[in-house]
């Protein structure tokens, strides 16, 4: 049995988009940075955590699988979070206006006997951006709960110039990447 370590609606999406079928897990993991952690290691952490966290839930169960993600938008080294106001939210755009930025995701597939971690990275393009238009885009509740404070499958997409990589990479999951994994371990896909 295949299961999703997360409740993201776009996680959800894109596996669906790639025929699997699979159960949500609600886990909660620490998503606290440690101290000296790169943006890599903070990634390849968190998935791997809660990919086990995943696995506890679950009990003994053996044939069980389990995909466990964390995205995380990196501007010159620094991880930028999910804003928590407009304040903050602006304070986000205006770093990434005109600017290039990278989505790092980290995935994880484990079962009780085995796991594998990898590190997607996507570089995304933003446009120079106005502030009425930044201010439009917080209204519209989507940017609160994203990585970046934008969604790129969304409203956000009108900021993206262009990209460099995975597209499903920059909205939670790169499927490729996924994909492959799941097959590596003899899950059909």
């Amino acid at each position: 049995m295949l299961y999703l370590a997360s409740t993201s609606p776009r996680r959800k999406e894109l596996l669906q988009q790639i025929g699997l079928q699979f159960e949500c897990l609600s886990i909660d993991v620490d998503e606290s940075l440690l101290e000296a952690e790169t943006a890599h290691e903070y990634v390849a952490r968190l998935a791997l955590s809660k990919a086990q966290a995943g696995l506890v839930s679950l009990g003994q169960q053996r044939d069980a699988w389990v995909i466990a993600a964390d995205t995380t938008v990196v501007l010159d080294s620094h991880i930028i979070g999910k804003p928590q106001s407009l304040t903050q939210a602006l304070a986000i755009w205006r770093s990434l206006s005109g600017q290039k930025h990278r989505v790092l995701t980290g995935v994880t597939v484990a079962s009780h006997h085995q796991q594998k971690t990898q590190i997607v990275a996507t570089d995304v393009y933003f446009r120079a951006l106005s502030e009425q238009e930044m201010l439009d885009y917080w209204q519209t509740g989507e940017p609160q709960d994203k990585a970046g404070g934008y969604g790129i499958q969304g409203k956000g997409a009108i900021f993206v110039q262009k990209i460099d990589g995975s597209y499903s990479n920059v909205v939670g999951l790169p499927l490729t990447e996924t994909a492959m994994m799941l097959r590596e371990f003899g899950v059909k896909v």
